[in-house]
């Protein structure tokens, strides 16, 4: 376990609804010496400091992780970072393409060269299963995101920044989120669906956050984390939260994929098997070589699916989630 109480940390994308937990969870278990809330809104920055996020150890930096002179202002003095900048809807990067590789790629660029030229000790971009065989651009710009997190450990040298990644499903109760959708939509007695097979990986945002920490904790620079979470069939938890309404079935959307995968064939030859996660190794380590006490390598053709998972949400298990979901957001 990491002491936290001497550091300082920073974390992009900070007035999301990652960033907002992360800075709760922060704040109220770790209590690092200062945390950073870099983020381009200054509204929200003002809506989490007026819904109690105002702690003596709390910073509120304006920024765009498109520029680098800002980050690398920000992140003087810095111990760790997470990056959870993004822009992530999928329309939305598929309308404005340039944006999206600005953000999403040159952003993480620009997070690595900060940190970088500031001698930041570790920096954690969270990342997403459409990075995983990617058929829409933001997908796309999160899986080249994840190798620039790998692979820039070799600008660093052995002993400088170790970067990594988290790689992790769908979050019940963030913003963008299917089910706010559904409850929205339950007020009029009719829900639309897409495809009544589909599945997607489930974690909440506490739990996303708590495995970020740990990975903190556990990386040497260059790994992909895969935690091992439940899936659930969209029908399925349309029919947990929205139950008794009449159902549209409205036909799966462009970029949009049936199952979801956090890791596959090809990198699950490279691939360690903890209890609780899945630790993918990076291809060309000369930096560092790894080791997990436990770990085990994966049988050949794995592939970590959400239509083969082996742990599925009951309805209980939802209601159970998405009750903690709703359940202190805001303050601490």
């Amino acid at each position: 376990m990491q002491d936290w109480s001497d550091l300082t940390v920073l974390v992009t994308g900070g007035t999301g609804s990652f960033g907002r937990k992360f800075t709760e969870t922060m704040l109220r278990e770790y209590r690092p010496k200062k945390i950073i809330v870099f983020s381009r809104d200054e509204l929200k920055q003002h809506e989490m400091r007026m819904a109690g996020f105002d702690h003596p150890s709390l910073r509120y930096f304006i920024g765009d992780v498109r520029d680098c002179d800002r980050l690398r202002r920000a992140m003087n003095g810095v111990d760790v970072v997470v990056h959870a900048a993004a822009l992530k809807q999928v329309p939305s990067c598929e309308y404005n393409p340039f944006e999206a590789i600005k953000t999403n790629v040159l952003g993480g660029q620009n997070v690595i060269e900060a940190a970088i030229d500031r001698g930041v000790q570790k920096a954690m971009a969270l990342s997403t299963d459409k990075a995983v065989n990617p058929i829409n651009l933001y997908g796309a710009s999160k899986l080249c995101a994840e190798k620039l997190f790998v692979q820039g450990n070799a600008y660093s040298g052995e002993a400088g920044t170790r970067l990594a990644c988290v790689r992790y499903g769908n979050v019940v109760g963030s913003r963008g989120s299917v089910i706010p959708v559904f409850e929205k939509q339950k007020e009029a007695g009719k829900i639309t669906i897409t495809d009544g097979r589909m599945t997607r990986f489930w974690i909440t945002l506490r739990q996303g956050v708590e495995f970020v920490i740990r990975c903190i904790e556990l990386m040497h620079g260059g790994e992909v984390f895969v935690p091992k979470i439940p899936s659930m069939r969209i029908a399925d938890l349309a029919a947990t939260v929205a139950p008794g309404c009449e159902v549209e079935y409205v036909g799966i959307r462009p970029g949009e994929k049936l199952h979801e995968v956090l890791v596959s064939r090809d990198e699950s030859r490279y691939t360690l098997e903890l209890d609780d996660m899945y630790v993918i190794q990076p291809v060309h380590p000369w930096w560092m070589a790894p080791v997990y006490d436990g770990a085990k390598p994966l049988p050949e053709g794995f592939k970590y699916a959400s239509d083969t998972n082996d742990q599925w949400l009951s309805v209980e298990d939802l209601r159970t989630m998405i009750g903690d979901s709703h359940g202190g957001q805001t303050g601490h």
